[in-house]
């Protein structure tokens, strides 16, 4: 397809009330990225050399959530809701550019894949005029059925106008379609609004390229990646379908998911082979995870890099800017934020590492804190390679802790640690023999007034 130039036209102007949101349909999110933005993805895949945005009210929300796919995205506005064919020539300056190839596409269909549209492209290739691009659903009720006389596409039916025989059709529309660039404006301009609507509906195009003697065909997609959404039902139906074929993508690609059905990815997360993830864990975006890394259960990671052969919890959380190296460690009921944990580094149980560079071969003991906030300002912790900090110590940044130093559990340490230090950050011990009796008999008195105060 690389000889042939196409334009993708979205469609995205309507405000999707059935949503009942206060944000446009198309800005909803699948997998941490906005409808449209997989639509933009798709049509990135599929060869587009440029995409028209056809947008309604909201349109700049609309383009920002596609640029990361489409960054030279043509932004049009349909300020009239006329119908699909009125919205696709809202587009008409960039079709009038000449590409081969146009895509209708629509920004509320995010299971759209690469390959239905790329297939579409090649059929335009081959003659056709017009492609449009159907599907089998479990019960054809309500869909417009594609009418097909010898390997040709005659009209498109809509359920209500279909005869008895006409509704037996199982292959029904999608709406997406891929169109002639030399044929587009002329086939477009020719569509009337004289029905029941008064709009201009972008199927009639079927019927008037066949009369027109153009090849006109169709092309089946799965029921699945021609699924719109209306509706948070069908918002949570799309993110279950979208999840399903990531987790079996990674699965093939050399991923071990114990429990897939309760792992959660986002549209960009990274997963290298060899790597096992436990149930329950979900990725945030922005996540890598490199070969032979274990991601053990009930774990959360955003923003994170994960090295090879690391582990990571179970219960465990890595905070945007994580980033943990060759064979490091961040265990049960820690957090890590902006933080660099090295080789074979180990943050074990129950720690938070923030702002913070844990050097190689270090050891982070149960309970400590990195204080890296004042209230204003966050300020960096440096841990040396092959440091030992013991259990419940808070390390008040700025601070470093040189290489191979030694940290007493239960300290506050304020102060640089140099290489090869000991540190005590607390309090000599001090004990009272026979004191903790008088306590304990002091406390049962008092005790013991109050009930029979409050008896009387």
């Amino acid at each position: 397809m690389t000889s042939r130039t196409c334009l993708s036209i979205i469609l995205a102007a309507g405000e999707g009330t059935r949503m009942k949101s206060s944000q446009a349909k198309v800005l909803h999110k699948i997998a941490g990225l906005p409808l449209v933005a997989h639509v933009a993805k798709a049509s990135e895949a599929a060869g587009s050399d440029a995409v028209a945005l056809v947008v309604g009210h909201g349109g700049d929300e609309v383009r920002k959530a596609a640029e990361g796919f489409a960054p030279r995205a043509e932004v049009v506005e349909q300020k009239e809701r006329l119908g699909t064919a009125h919205a696709v020539l809202a587009a008409r300056q960039a079709i009038a550019r000449g590409y081969d190839d146009l895509l209708i596409m629509f920004g509320d269909t995010p299971l759209v894949e690469a390959e239905s549209l790329a297939k579409a492209r090649g059929m335009l290739a081959d003659g056709a005029a017009v492609v449009v691009i159907g599907f089998r659903p479990p019960s054809p009720a309500g869909y417009g059925r594609l009418i097909e006389r010898d390997g040709r596409l005659v009209a498109i039916r809509e359920d209500k106008d279909c005869t008895d025989e006409e509704r037996k059709i199982g292959f029904c529309n999608a709406g997406l379609m891929a169109i002639s660039g030399k044929d587009a404006l002329k086939l477009l301009d020719q569509v009337g609004n004289s029905n029941a609507k008064g709009e201009f509906y972008l199927t009639d195009i079927v019927e008037i390229a066949d009369k027109a003697g153009l090849k006109v065909v169709a092309t089946e997609a799965s029921f699945e990646s021609v699924l719109g959404i209306n509706n948070r039902a069908e918002l949570a139906e799309g993110e279950a379908i979208w999840q399903k074929r990531r987790r079996h993508r990674a699965m093939l690609e050399g991923a071990t998911l114990i429990a897939p059905e309760t792992v959660y990815f986002s549209h960009d997360t990274q997963i290298g082979a060899d790597v096992t993830v436990e149930p329950s864990v979900w990725f945030g975006p922005g996540v890598k995870v490199a070969d032979g890394a274990v991601i053990h259960a009930f774990s959360h990671l955003e923003g994170a890099d994960v090295g090879p052969r690391a582990e990571v919890g179970p219960f465990a959380r890595l905070r945007p800017g994580a980033d943990l190296r060759e064979k490091a460690k961040v265990g049960n009921f820690c957090e890590v934020k902006k933080a660099t944990v090295e080789k074979g580094a180990k943050v074990n149980h129950l720690t938070y590492i923030g702002d913070a560079r844990v050097g190689a071969g270090a050891n982070i003991g149960a309970g400590t804190i990195t204080c890296n906030y004042d209230g204003y300002s966050k300020f960096f912790t440096d841990i040396g390679e092959g440091a030992f900090v013991g259990s419940n110590t808070s390390l008040v940044a700025p601070i470093v802790i040189g290489a191979r130093s030694y940290i007493a559990s239960g300290s506050v340490i304020t102060d640089e640690v140099p290489e090869d230090s000991l540190a005590f950050g607390r309090a000599r011990q001090k004990t009272l023999p026979g004191k903790g009796k008088e306590l304990r008999e002091r406390f049962a008195d008092a005790a013991a007034a109050k009930k029979k105060s409050a008896a009387e």
